[in-house]
């Protein structure tokens, strides 16, 4: 994107300094348009006729606050026309540079995006894109594990059933979901709901946000690996569709373990790893600080795994990433999920399932060919 393309409020017709020849511009109004102004400048530099940004991320976080203070501008009563034309192009200007922004990240970076406190998680989707949402709880063996949640839902009318992982926003139900981090029984409540999908003959929904299994004491004596081994079996021969989409970070078994599907999605800021850009960056060079290296290489965005034929699409977000508009979020996912479902559904089950174990078996091979 050139510099152009950022509108600028004074330049952008005939009567765009109305306001100020009319009795003074908006003191508000002007001094949120020269702290835009600043970012723009700041933030961006020309080279070779392309801009490119030196900070994306501490970018979006003033770009969030100067987005309030337009909603709050906006909101005020008796403005008139002119003012809120200008309040529009200021919004306007605020997402050209937020889609700069999102086509300049870098693996570190849209990391700690698919770490944002306020992207939407499993539950967030389930509301906007399903209906009759009906939970299911406990493996019947041992427990409820809240950090999945698993039911039967209607997706556009047909029935479903809907599995993925649940973080949240506040410390108590940050504790309540152990931080997205399943223990055993989460993964056998998820293999018992699927089983009942199977059953019923109703496709299944998986949706992965998680840093990866919980690695405690107590989930390990339970068979935390054992679980994870067994849904990594069943779900290669589920005789029914499977969609799974990476929504937040995809960490390792914790997420495999619910991601063997005949299509495999992710958002455009998730990332999906074997193990985190830090932990990678403490054992290759004892050296944490070293995690955007680690991310660079490790080729974790949606991006990287899509060349490598990991993952079947790539969901785009609105722009500055999905924690900016939830709606909009769930609305662009809803219409990749109709795509996808509609395509494995028309798949007989033999070949559903040929296609599925072909599918992960191709996965990571690696040719050398001699000069």
């Amino acid at each position: 994107m050139r510099r152009a393309k950022i509108k600028r409020a004074g330049k952008s017709g005939p009567g765009a300094n109305n306001g100020a020849k009319n009795g003074g511009e908006n003191p508000a109004l002007a001094g949120t348009d020269f702290m835009l102004s600043i970012v723009e400048a700041h933030h961006t530099r020309r080279n070779e006729n392309v801009i490119k940004m030196d900070s994306g991320l501490k970018a979006k976080k003033e770009l969030e606050k100067i987005e309030e203070q337009i909603t709050r501008l906006q909101s005020l009563e008796g403005q008139n026309a002119e003012t809120l034309r200008q309040v529009q192009q200021l919004h306007e200007r605020v997402n050209d540079l937020r889609r700069e922004i999102s086509s300049q990240l870098n693996a570190w970076e849209r990391t700690e995006l698919a770490r944002h406190p306020q992207r939407p998680y499993t539950l967030d989707y389930i509301e906007r894109v399903f209906t009759d949402w009906s939970e299911i709880r406990g493996d019947r063996a041992f427990r409820d594990d809240p950090a999945i949640v698993c039911g039967m839902a209607r997706f556009h009318g047909a029935e479903v059933i809907v599995v993925g992982q649940q973080k949240a926003r506040d410390a108590k139900q940050r504790v309540y979901r152990n931080f997205g981090m399943p223990h055993p029984e989460g993964y056998r409540k998820a293999l018992r709901v699927m089983k009942i999908a199977e059953k019923f003959k109703r496709p299944i929904f998986t949706f992965v946000d998680t840093d990866g299994a919980y690695p405690g004491l107590h989930a390990e004596e339970r068979g935390q690996g054992e679980a994870i081994a067994r849904n990594l079996r069943e779900m290669a021969r589920l005789e029914v569709p499977i969609v799974a989409t990476v929504i937040g970070v995809g960490g390792s078994g914790g997420a495999l373990a619910i991601a063997v599907a005949d299509r495999v999605l992710m958002l455009e800021n998730s990332v999906y790893s074997v193990i985190s850009p830090e932990g990678c960056a403490s054992i290759m060079w004892r050296d944490a600080s070293k995690k955007d290296l680690a991310a660079e290489a490790m080729k974790i965005t949606a991006e990287d795994l899509s060349e490598l034929g990991c993952i079947d699409g790539i969901i785009p977000e609105p722009a500055g990433g999905a924690h900016t508009d939830h709606a909009q979020a769930a609305a662009l996912l809803d219409a990749a999920l109709q795509q996808h479902l509609a395509a494995v559904r028309q798949l007989p089950v033999g070949d559903l399932l040929e296609a599925r174990y072909k599918k992960f078996r191709n996965m990571a091979q690696f040719f050398q060919v001699e000069a």
